[in-house]
């Protein structure tokens, strides 16, 4: 999902080809042998594979939002601390928390705690002092490319236990995650294409999509 936000967020423009992991394609393996997604294969032959790879390739491409912050030295190494802890922190934590709630085992709240030291410097972000109004974004009232690097694993989260989530007190955290799930923007992050196994056309993804 943040390949696409920020392919989509940069306007830029691919072809994409749908795929399912247990079913890849050799072209993939080409590509990339450790065959996970997402892959992008530049016209000079170049390959990212990592998502977030994918994200700043293309914002550094075009920013229009400024979601880098590279114009300030300060808020681009905040931004990107950040997200850093988000994927080498809390994405373990997240993992063994939906393996706690899958296998009904017993650490599931010591599993959830967690994640919740993460969702807890969020929830501070999302403040405005000790109360609200909150702020829109995690660094201020415009996005980051933080927040949308981020936002998927938070989405996961609220899934694990849905009902938990959403009676929590994380009220800054539940109000963000709603309003970029329900954005324009992150449905078309979501829209499905025919599998390339089986269709074998290119679909263009981006700007004009």
């Amino acid at each position: 999902m943040r390949a696409r936000l920020g392919i989509l967020l940069a306007n830029q423009q691919v072809l994409i080809r749908e795929i399912v992991t247990k079913d890849k394609p050799e072209e993939l393996l080409e590509c990339s042998p450790k065959g996970t997604v997402p892959v992008l294969v530049l016209p000079d032959g170049k390959v990212i594979e990592q998502s977030l790879q994918v994200m700043v390739w293309a914002l550094e491409l075009n920013d229009p939002q400024n979601l880098l912050r590279k114009s300030d030295d300060e808020a681009h190494r905040d931004v990107f601390e950040l997200i850093e802890e988000n994927d080498n922190t809390f994405i373990g934590h997240l993992e063994q928390y939906r393996a706690a709630v899958r296998y009904h085992n017993e650490d599931l709240v010591d599993r959830r705690a967690l994640c919740e030291e993460f969702l807890t410097k969020l929830e501070a972000r999302l403040k405005q002092g000790s109360g609200y109004p909150k702020k829109n974004y995690l660094f201020g009232d415009t996005p980051s490319v933080a927040d949308y690097a981020i936002v998927p694993f938070i989405s996961q989260f609220a899934r694990v236990e849905k009902k938990w989530f959403n009676q929590s007190h994380y009220i800054g955290v539940q109000t963000w995650l709603r309003s970029i799930l329900d954005s324009a923007l992150y449905s078309k992050t979501m829209k499905a294409y025919p599998l390339w196994n089986e269709s074998k056309q290119n679909m263009v993804f981006g700007s004009s999509d």
